[in-house]
């Protein structure tokens, strides 16, 4: 059995879940590190601050760092919040005593307010743990603290970086969420620097540098270099904030779970559609259904914001003589006409999210109903200028139908625009399922 790196969290508790320990095992467990703790400091938070903490006595911090260290050996280990002097240096005759590898986060105050350190622990920090350690991951502020320099741009955090260097850490990252969304890396071996360009994504950011630090420490335990357990984490972080979700009243806390849920769903939606479409064009009669634009099957993630998030065929579902073929093959952000038609009907009901388009008959419609489908309708000579028709059509067929999506939308058609049916339902396997029965009644 292959054995499973072993990283290590130095910091405090966080009784909202957000960040200190609670986000480092979190990113520990999503980048497939086993993680283990040391607690420093049991602070009594929310998403609006720290409203009070209890420092642990430092031989009590010693002793989990021994436990852990004397059995599952972790080759790295990542501080968070170390509030006292005392603390410091028991961390720093641990890091002696055991030789582990160490990334500091110089955690100074929380996210959403609160100081976590003691105005004299600073200076321990920086003159007994920091020329321990091979990476240190401030942020501006943390930044111009360590360093006396205030920094208004890059350049004056490259000096700010160069200064660090020189207290005996081997790589400094100043994050970029006050430099517009860029980290900076500063090798001081070779006094070279690293620009790893971001952008300011929107979301909560509460835990955002303890995840940020904690995968630089999981992936330089899977042997990244430091460059690319930089890229891979900033990455992770910004994923993190962009699936964060309010839990509180105050700075909602990052979501390291985001990303690989996000993977995780778009797969089953791919699988879903594919299946989908596997059934429709294998059904020996669909092909009567089929519009003259042709058919498109089309489904969408949990949370869907943009046709980016909804899966369907890159071309059309089409006819060829008495049988079907798709054209292209299934993608996310391929279809903007039935991807649309799913996006406004998750605006009135979330677990509507797929939908497919078929021909507009009077029998078809009839069909619907002897099948007891709820069906609804707009006309398209209602409609206003320089707006989406599916938007607008869609959503002027459900708010009739009393805020309800329903089975079937369909309309009559305009000049130049073909009579459509859509059918509407949970997954595209469904939705198929509908449209298949219909084409065995006609």
């Amino acid at each position: 059995m292959q054995k499973m790196p072993v990283v290590m969290t130095i910091a405090g508790s966080d009784s909202g879940g957000g960040a200190g320990i609670a986000a480092d095992l979190k990113t520990f467990s999503m980048l497939g590190v086993h993680g283990t703790c040391a607690i420093t400091s049991v602070t009594s938070q929310n998403t609006r601050g720290v409203l009070t903490s209890y420092d642990l006595p430092p031989e009590v911090v010693s002793d989990q760092i021994s436990a852990v260290c004397e059995d599952l050996n972790p080759l790295w280990a990542k501080t968070g919040m170390l509030p006292s002097s005392d603390i410091i240096r028991e961390v720093a005759d641990c890091v002696r005593r055991y030789n582990f590898g160490l990334v500091i986060d110089p955690v100074m105050s929380a996210e959403a307010g609160g100081s976590l350190m003691r105005q004299e622990a600073l200076s321990t920090l920086i003159d007994e743990l920091v020329p321990l350690c091979d990476v240190i991951t401030p942020n501006v502020h943390e930044a111009e603290v360590i360093s006396g320099i205030s920094i208004a741009n890059m350049n004056d955090a490259k000096k700010a970086a160069r200064v660090i260097g020189k207290k005996g850490v081997n790589y400094v990252i100043i994050t970029g969420g006050h430099l517009k969304g860029s980290d900076l890396i500063y090798d001081s071996a070779s006094n070279d620097y690293t620009m790893i360009p971001g952008k300011l994504v929107k979301g909560g950011t509460h835990g955002s540098g303890c995840t940020y630090s904690a995968a630089i420490a999981a992936c330089l335990s899977r042997n990244y270099s430091l460059e690319e357990a930089s890229f891979f984490s900033k990455n992770f972080v910004e994923q993190a904030i962009i699936n964060s979700s309010s839990v509180g009243r105050g700075v909602a806390p990052v979501n390291q779970s985001g990303g690989i849920l996000d993977s995780a769903s778009r797969y089953h939606v791919f699988r879903n559609v594919k299946k989908a479409v596997h059934l429709v064009t294998g059904h020996r009669s669909f092909f009567r259904l089929i519009p003259e634009v042709g058919t498109n099957l089309a489904m969408a993630i949990p949370d869907a914001k943009s046709t980016e998030d909804v899966a369907a065929v890159s071309g059309r579902i089409v006819r060829l003589e008495n049988t079907q073929v798709t054209v292209g093959d299934i993608d996310f952000g391929k279809s903007s006409h039935v991807a649309r038609i799913v996006l406004a009907a998750m605006d009135f009901d979330p677990d509507i999210r797929a939908a497919l388009n078929i021909k507009y008959s009077k029998e078809i419609i009839q069909i619907c109903r002897d099948m007891d489908l709820s069906i609804s309708t707009f006309d398209r000579q209602q409609e206003p200028k320089n707006v989406s028709t599916m938007d607008w059509g869609v959503s002027e067929a459900i708010i009739s139908f009393n805020g309800s999506v329903p089975d079937i939308i369909y309309d009559e058609g305009g000049v130049g625009k073909e009579a459509m049916i859509r059918i509407l339902g949970k997954n595209s396997i469904n939705v198929a399922r509908i449209a298949s029965n219909i084409a065995d009644q006609i």
